[in-house]
């Protein structure tokens, strides 16, 4: 199974070049998504939304929004629960310091073991045991 992080998702979502190169190599594979980078993408969208102070400003952000909605709903979520919150827990005991939108996603998918699709090396290789890759470089 492989976990798309916001990242992957937002390329998905543009239908960019690496979006679509993306979404032909995901066609046939076993992939999900988190409720956390749901909520990253739509905080996203409605700060966005917010900072236009002209209604017809933001109607560009809202079609974005919608959007990011139709395609997560296409999407089974990892939920964000009990375990989810102790793990976190247990790493900022460990020390382990990156974003805590990232840590829950690491979180949420260490309890499904598979393979989480990121751009973000950097923190997501602070996180033992996680697996990772990036599908859009």
């Amino acid at each position: 199974m492989f976990v798309l992080d916001t990242n992957h998702l937002r390329e998905l979502c543009y239908e960019s070049s690496v979006g679509r190169r993306l979404r032909s190599r995901i066609e046939n594979e076993p992939v999900v998504t988190t409720i956390v980078t749901v909520e990253e993408g739509c905080r996203g969208w409605l700060a966005k939304i917010a900072s236009y102070r002209e209604p017809g400003q933001q109607v560009w952000a809202y079609g974005e929004l919608e959007k990011l909605l139709t395609l997560t709903a296409s999407f089974v979520r990892l939920p964000w629960d009990d375990e989810e919150a102790k793990r976190l827990q247990a790493f900022r005991e460990q020390g382990i310091r990156i974003g805590t939108m990232d840590l829950k996603i690491a979180c949420i998918a260490m309890e499904y073991d598979p393979i989480l699709l990121t751009r973000n090396r950097a923190d997501f290789e602070k996180v033992p045991g996680l697996r990772f890759e990036n599908w859009l470089d």
